[in-house]
């Protein structure tokens, strides 16, 4: 649960610190309830990134922020460990044989790429269409991650707004001195909230979309390689080798022993 709700944990543990040392400052997180600082941050830095990025993205934003907020591990061994089994069926059957998996792979990407070798497609033509949609994925995940980047942007320019706003009527009511200290501290409240949301959360959930593509790339790039070494009818143990180097060293590390793939591969192969 830890790895998945990274980000909402992040995000959390970052808003948390920020009032408990205003309020170890002796500020009541009460005074940080500003209305019209409130609306100025959220609807200005909506319409701007709106206006960017246009109403299609806009309307994916609440789903990405679902997907961030939980976000699933890859499971680079689960991968490997289907690709290695496929290795070991073709070597024994004959890749017409893995027609019986499609229906069976949850993963479209995986199951594309096994139907075009089934389907006796050239070699070259089968990477040409799974890169393709490697990088089909990478630019809609680049757009999917526009809107916070954007966010990120605007939503300090709309505090120092705010700000201006403020100060403007504080400084057309310096005939009443006490309401002074409240009106500044409310003007400043508006690129309190615009800085805050920028760091806290806009900007760290285009990073954590940006890096989540990356993970899911790298995964599709696992598999594509791994598909062409099934049609090629390469050895399971030394798909297996192969397909190894895509995972971080440390969970190479974490699966050694009798569970890992290359194990399996080894097995299959005697």
């Amino acid at each position: 649960m830890g790895m998945k709700a990274a980000t909402g944990i992040g995000v959390v543990v970052a808003t948390v610190g920020i009032l408990l040392s205003a309020m170890m400052e002796g500020t009541s997180p009460a005074s940080f309830i500003n209305i019209p600082a409130i609306i100025i941050i959220f609807a200005g830095t909506a319409g701007a990134t709106m206006a960017s990025v246009g109403m299609d993205s806009m309307k994916a934003v609440p789903s990405l922020y679902k997907r961030v907020m939980a976000a699933e591990p890859v499971d680079w061994m689960g991968r490997i460990d289907q690709i290695v089994g496929f290795a070991e069926k073709a070597r024994r059957e004959g890749l017409l044989a893995l027609d019986g998996e499609l229906d069976s792979i949850e993963d479209s990407f995986t199951r594309k790429g096994l139907q075009l070798v089934v389907d006796g497609t050239d070699p070259d033509l089968v990477r040409d269409i799974l890169e393709a949609e490697i990088e089909g994925m990478a630019s809609r995940h680049e757009h999917g991650a526009a809107p916070f980047e954007k966010a990120g942007g605007f939503a300090p320019t709309m505090g120092i707004i705010g700000t201006v706003m403020g100060l403007v009527h504080v400084l057309k009511n310096l005939s009443a001195p006490s309401t002074l200290g409240p009106a500044i501290s409310g003007a400043f409240i508006a690129t309190l909230f615009g800085v805050g949301t920028a760091n806290v959360v806009f900007l760290p959930v285009a990073n954590r979309l940006k890096a989540l593509s990356s993970e899911e790339q790298e995964l599709r790039w696992l598999t594509l390689e791994g598909i062409l070494s099934v049609q090629a009818g390469d050895n399971p143990r030394i798909v297996a080798e192969k397909l190894m180097s895509y995972v971080p060293p440390q969970l190479r590390e974490r699966d050694e022993g009798g569970g890992s793939p290359v194990a399996a591969g080894e097995a299959m192969a005697a």
